[in-house]
């Protein structure tokens, strides 16, 4: 019987930095000389820095030189890394610490797979990062989820095949590469959103200790 593996999506699933990645991008947004509203925002969800900002020059019909959307880059992510230097403990979403607990109580490997590039100082200010064996994020990876490899990277690192992995993630493209490395994908948030998920829960507080029993016991 081969051990079970859990990866789970940062922004979205653990901790709710959505919104300060709103605030940042909306700010450039207004410097650049237009709005930037929360319905657009979701095109943002699961995408790499890159991928937003090409996104975002494209809503506000802006061409850039390299050298601008570079500039640009940077400074949406010191103006985001400012927003989540005040995070703590309170901004963990509910139910995520006793998830962990279970999990770690039962020696089970777990992972974290995002494409934020920010994730460790993150999970330190929550209090997190003891609970993960590995953090896979937007340094590790040249390929932006719907593609697997963060998360075919993160089952290497914790020694579990694929099959054997269970994917925590909010985002269509993160359900959508879980599923393309053959892992059980579960869908935190809307479920008609995402629909292509195996399972769906509007957050942890609604899947209790019985059921991640029930995916720890999944290759026996």
């Amino acid at each position: 019987m081969e051990k079970v593996g859990f990866i789970f999506d940062l922004d979205g699933v653990i901790v709710d930095t959505a919104k300060y990645h709103y605030l940042a991008w909306r700010k450039l947004a207004n410097e650049l000389g237009f709005e930037f509203t929360h319905e657009q925002n979701e095109l943002f969800k699961g995408v790499s820095r890159k991928r937003c900002l090409e996104i975002l020059l494209d809503i506000g019909g802006i061409e850039a030189t390299q050298a601008q959307f570079d500039t640009w880059m940077v400074e949406k992510n010191v103006d985001y890394l400012a927003y989540i230097e005040k995070m703590d403990a309170s901004e963990i979403l509910p139910d995520v610490p006793r998830v962990l607990e279970y999990l770690k109580n039962k020696n089970v490997p777990i992972a974290l797979g995002s494409a934020s590039k920010n994730a460790k100082p993150i999970l330190e200010k929550v209090g997190l990062l003891h609970y993960f064996d590995s953090i896979v994020d937007g340094n590790n990876v040249t390929k932006a989820k719907p593609d697997p490899e963060v998360f075919l990277i993160a089952a290497d690192n914790l020694g579990v095949g694929s099959q054997s992995c269970v994917v925590f993630e909010d985002a269509v493209a993160g359900i959508q590469a879980a599923n393309a490395a053959s892992m059980v994908s579960i869908g935190i948030g809307d479920s008609d959103i995402l629909n292509e998920a195996k399972h769906n829960f509007k957050d942890f507080t609604e899947m209790d200790n019985q059921f991640l029993e029930l995916l720890l016991n999944k290759n026996k």
